[in-house]
């Protein structure tokens, strides 16, 4: 398995452009808010218990995240927690109200990931290596991170992969 910085840094590479960077921080986390709306709604029983796709992919994302960083996989686990907790109410409702904000959240968030790509120059990551797909939110919370002056070191660790970010 590849350590955080490697995979942030391979992922860094795809998004050095500040625009394209601003354009993910909303992307990213409207297509995981959609996934989990749509996802929530599949009930898995397990035993005697019932859990729901969203749980189970929350679940196995927060192990992955935790195994390359405790700390960054803890705050991912809080923010998916989060997300997850706003899909529970779109994923009860009738079916149509339901489809319809899951579909429109995830169709512009992908709008605004491309948007972001078209300044980059470069396509999407994850068509060079589909772990992107599960990098892309570790990404961006790492990048906000960085914006607040968190994580220096990963910072410069990113950025000896990545190269410098361009305006």
């Amino acid at each position: 398995m590849k350590t955080l910085q490697q995979q942030l840094g391979n992922y860094g590479l795809y998004h050095r452009s500040k625009r394209n960077v601003l354009t993910h921080l909303l992307g990213i986390p409207l297509i995981v808010f959609a996934v989990l709306c749509l996802l929530a709604r599949i009930q898995i029983p397990l035993g005697g218990l019932v859990i729901d796709g969203g749980q189970l992919i929350v679940f196995v994302s927060v192990v992955y995240y935790l195994m390359l960083s405790v700390s960054l996989g803890l705050i991912m686990a809080v923010l998916l927690t989060i997300l997850l907790v706003g899909a529970q109410p779109i994923a009860a409702m009738a079916f149509t109200p339901w489809l319809t904000i899951s579909v429109g959240l995830f169709v512009f968030g992908w709008i605004l990931q491309f948007a972001g790509h078209y300044f980059e120059g470069k396509k999407p990551a994850f068509i060079d290596d589909i772990s992107g797909l599960i990098i892309g939110p570790l990404y961006v919370t790492a990048e906000l991170l960085f914006m607040l002056g968190c994580y220096k070191k990963l910072e410069q660790q990113v950025t000896d992969i990545a190269g410098p970010t361009k305006p």
